[in-house]
């Protein structure tokens, strides 16, 4: 597809380490342009929305009420709150899904059972008409996803529309109005991506009985479903992005 002039979506990445990784390549052969926000690097959030056709929120270790580790947080949530106010395109992954939830009135916390590694994912009724998650869920394939959180949306706000969910954690996807989506796994990584977390977290995976070499070659043997499945959602989501 040919670029589409003007498209910019702003980037939020919470932490170094945590960038849009596969995002990049997916979305930006759609043709917007990301611009990429790192406030944990002193960047300041943009207070306004004005200036963007869409809103990517990334992943992070701080959790969705922890301010004081992470003061930006703040202002985060308000973009948030922006683009369900304007439907404006937007994508939010794990700790952005669990800002989503809190900006919007619903609630989040530890999770009973972090997931980590490959889990797989269930469509809820909704999901079928949804555009950007509908296709893969109508394929019939079975859906996986990489995990990597100890927090997750409780309580989804009002007016959420549930569309994945998981033996583990019951709030995998939503939308807010037609055009925002959160989701508590990551779809832009693939095994090389998250390596560095498995060395980083590699005391609370051992807690949870898990390796993190066996983490990474799960996910590889997967890699080409992964690519397909959320490479597919990526680019429906840029497309929406553009009014395509």
């Amino acid at each position: 597809m040919s670029s589409v002039p003007g498209k910019v979506i702003l980037v939020v990445e919470h932490e170094d380490g945590t960038g849009p990784a596969r995002m990049v390549e997916w979305i930006e052969e759609r043709g917007p342009a990301l611009e990429l926000c790192r406030p944990w690097r002193g960047e300041e959030v943009p207070v306004s929305l004005d200036a963007y056709d869409g809103l990517l929120v990334l992943g992070g270790s701080m959790g969705p009420y922890e301010d004081e580790r992470a003061p930006w947080l703040e202002g985060v949530r308000g973009l948030l709150r922006q683009a369900v106010a304007r439907d404006l395109p937007t994508l939010a992954i794990c700790l952005g899904a669990e800002l989503l939830t809190v900006a919007c009135g619903g609630k989040a916390g530890r999770a009973a059972r972090p997931e980590v590694g490959l889990c797989g994912l269930t469509p809820l009724q909704e999901c079928a008409e949804d555009a950007v998650f509908g296709p893969s869920a109508a394929s019939g394939a079975a859906l996986c996803a990489v995990q990597w959180h100890w927090e997750e949306s409780a309580v989804l706000p009002d007016g959420a529309v549930p569309l994945l969910t998981s033996e583990r954690c019951a709030h995998q996807a939503y939308r807010m109005g037609r055009r925002v989506w959160a989701v508590q796994f990551h779809p832009e990584v693939l095994a090389e991506d998250i390596a560095h977390w498995g060395r980083e977290d590699a005391v609370p995976l051992r807690e949870l009985g898990l390796d993190a070499g066996e983490i990474m070659r799960e996910v590889e043997g997967e890699e080409g479903a992964l690519r397909s499945v959320w490479g597919g959602v990526a680019r429906r989501w840029a497309d929406v992005v553009t009014g395509g």
